[in-house]
């Protein structure tokens, strides 16, 4: 993967992120089957964990912890739970609040740094298996397991073997201004706000006086958003206090377990330059920045492509990183 290579036809940071998430997705075997289990938090809120089903109580466990607005329906779920399948594994997809498809009790929702969630998430999984449990992030999913990894220090490897971000925002305030500019900002950005604003308005019918509602219509970028809802809400002072806190990127030497960032250097949401080197991360930390992939992209094969290398890629390093 540190080399990987996108087919002739997909050119382009772009292409290579929308084309896999639109037409690329995995299609081998029956489609998977998830059961579905809510569990309540410890604020009285609830989220939802979808279980791969049919695994071996015995086997090994794959966490994911899914990206902006995504889901255990989204493609890059899709194929690491066809790659959990295959490999005999369990796999478990923990829904952030609000993102299983129902919306949450509290008055939050969820953010980049969430890191407390996520290990309370993965202590709850791993009192549940004897075997070993590694954990996967995608995009914002990553970016909050990195933070857990750094926070948690050497207590970490008690509750995971192995931790891989991929194509995570690493460095917030990098990314959030690359989003909101240009071709981004049309398309991406538009993507997000169509889902983010809508729930954020339920919200605010679900606990009155929450934010300002018209500041958060007027809201044309996630710097925005996250002013009036992401940032109040989650204990920030505003975008720029969350964005500087909730970052990986400068913490990355306090990770104790193996951890692969994966990052392709033509993503459009965190362009290469704003990339972290070697020299900058702790011995625990491996860095993969291929020239290709796009965001959470990789896509590989004939036309229309598929998306399976990048799990067999990472779940590979794991296998490497542990042997």
């Amino acid at each position: 993967m540190q080399r990987f290579s996108a087919p002739w036809w997909l050119p382009g940071g772009h292409l290579q992120t929308i084309w896999p998430a639109l037409f690329s997705r995995p299609r081998v075997g029956p489609p998977l089957r998830f059961e579905r289990e809510r569990w309540t938090t410890p604020d009285g809120d609830f989220i939802d964990v979808d279980h791969l089903a049919g695994a071996p109580s015995e086997a090994p466990m794959l966490v994911l912890f899914h990206g902006l607005e995504g889901s255990s329906a989204s493609h890059y779920a899709q194929a690491f739970g066809l790659w959990a399948r295959q490999a005999g594994w369990r796999y478990a997809v923990p829904h952030f609040r609000g993102c299983s498809g129902e919306l949450n009790l509290g008055p939050r929702a969820y953010h980049s740094g969430d890191f407390e969630e996520i290990g309370w998430i993965l202590a709850r999984l791993r009192a549940g298996t004897q075997a070993p449990l590694r954990a996967i992030g995608i995009s914002l999913g990553g970016n909050a397991l990195l933070r857990w990894a750094e926070e948690a220090g050497d207590s970490a490897s008690a509750t995971a073997a192995a931790v891989a971000a991929i194509s995570s925002p690493i460095d917030l305030a990098a990314g959030g201004h690359a989003i909101g500019r240009g071709f981004n900002r049309l398309v991406y950005t538009r993507m997000f706000l169509r889902s983010m604003k809508p729930k954020a308005l339920a919200k605010l019918a679900q606990h009155p006086g929450l934010f300002d509602r018209e500041r958060l219509l007027a809201a044309r970028d996630l710097y925005e958003f996250d002013n009036v809802f992401t940032a109040p809400l989650h204990g920030f002072r505003d975008t720029d206090d969350y964005w500087a806190r909730a970052s990986a990127q400068p913490q990355l030497h306090r990770i104790r377990i193996p951890a692969l960032v994966l990052n392709a250097r033509n993503d459009p949401f965190l362009p290469g330059h704003h990339l972290p080197r070697p020299q900058q991360v702790g011995p625990h930390v491996t860095l993969w920045q291929p020239a290709h992939g796009g965001h959470v992209g990789f896509p590989a094969g004939r036309f229309p492509g598929h998306v399976m290398t990048l799990p067999q890629a990472v779940m590979g390093w794991m296998h490497a990183a542990l042997a």
